[in-house]
């Protein structure tokens, strides 16, 4: 199949599907004898996976890793700590956008919202 084709196929936008190419995360196609890429459905899996992955937060190199586990079984246990990792980092980043969420309210409320050029939200910027 043509790239169109994968890319309406995959979910993934041609450009993401080129960048995926050079990254190594899909494999090189053959090429047609007038120079086209001709993708087929190791492409289209390898592609939703990548984007499966991809939204839920797995970094380039975790897709990586992710993908070379996945051709060398048995990985399930490395796959496993790969994810409680990735999970740690989002538990943290949570908590860092909560925190972010109650000091931004708490700037929000001291605002009198006039005209005065005193803003406690600048101030607290400017600390």
């Amino acid at each position: 199949m043509q790239i169109g084709a994968l890319s309406e196929q995959s979910g993934v936008n041609i450009e993401t599907i080129r960048y995926y190419e050079k990254t190594g995360l899909v494999p090189q196609p053959p090429r047609s004898g007038g120079g086209r890429r001709e993708f087929d459905e190791i492409h289209l899996k390898r592609l939703v996976f990548v984007r499966r992955a991809r939204e839920l937060g797995f970094s380039i190199d975790e897709v990586k890793q992710l993908i070379a586990l996945q051709e060398t079984p048995p990985a399930c246990k490395d796959v496993y700590t790969l994810t409680e990792h990735h999970l740690a980092d989002i538990r943290k980043k949570i908590r860092d956008l909560k925190q972010m969420e109650r000091t931004l309210t708490g700037l929000a409320n001291k605002c009198e919202r006039g005209a005065t050029p005193d803003c406690p939200i600048i101030e607290a910027l400017n600390r």
